[in-house]
């Protein structure tokens, strides 16, 4: 008697990604549509760099599909929004974008490295950059922040402060050449990435 059933693992259910269709205007669902991996504009101060790394999955596998939202505040301090009474209103840098990973998992964005913002308390944080991380399988974005190697206003950091101090290194971004610094994302695993929940 034969065996219906197939040897090995069940086929999991996953959900998209199905970024094309929300995400470009244009209707033609190119991959590259929905993203932008340049932040500056002509108008923008502030010292420009350029962030880059690799998205991995829980076995240490690219993830190669996968989209980033950035947001962050301008080299002041100040975020394009109606609600930040100080952002510039001639200034069209919006601090937001949309970048996805290639064939290898890896992804890059060029932007300006953001200033000192206040917590909500009014305490300063240290220049970060807010990544949103959307991949297939996961229901729910995730959250994390890119820190820099190279600013001394980490150590007094509420948000670091409250992160164990042998985790802080994932959110910490290398710097590896002029204006470049490198930060890969690990959803699992030995390296994960710190996540927030907001």
């Amino acid at each position: 008697m034969s065996n219906p059933r197939p040897d090995g693992v069940t086929p999991s259910q996953t959900v998209g990604p199905y970024f094309a269709y929300g995400l470009t205007p244009n209707g033609k669902y190119e991959w590259n549509d929905a993203f932008t991996g340049n932040l500056v504009t002509p108008d923008t101060s502030g010292d420009r760099i350029r962030v880059a790394g690799v998205v991995y999955d829980g076995d240490g596998a690219p993830i190669v599909d996968c989209m980033l939202e950035i947001w962050q505040a301008d080299a002041q301090g100040r975020f394009s929004d109606p609600q930040d009474k100080r952002a510039q209103p001639n200034n069209s840098f919006k601090g937001f974008g949309r970048v996805g990973t290639d064939g290898r998992g890896c992804f890059a964005f060029d932007t300006i490295k953001p200033g000192v913002v206040a917590d909500p308390d009014g305490k300063p944080q240290a220049p970060h950059i807010v990544l949103a991380v959307f991949a297939r399988g996961m229901l729910l974005h995730l959250y994390t922040r890119i820190y820099f190697e190279d600013e001394t206003a980490n150590a007094a950091d509420p948000v670091l402060a409250l992160v164990p101090a042998d985790r802080r290194a994932t959110l910490i971004a290398k710097r590896t050449g002029n204006g470049v610094y490198t930060f890969d994302v690990h959803l699992q695993g030995d390296k994960e990435t710190v996540f927030f929940d907001v």
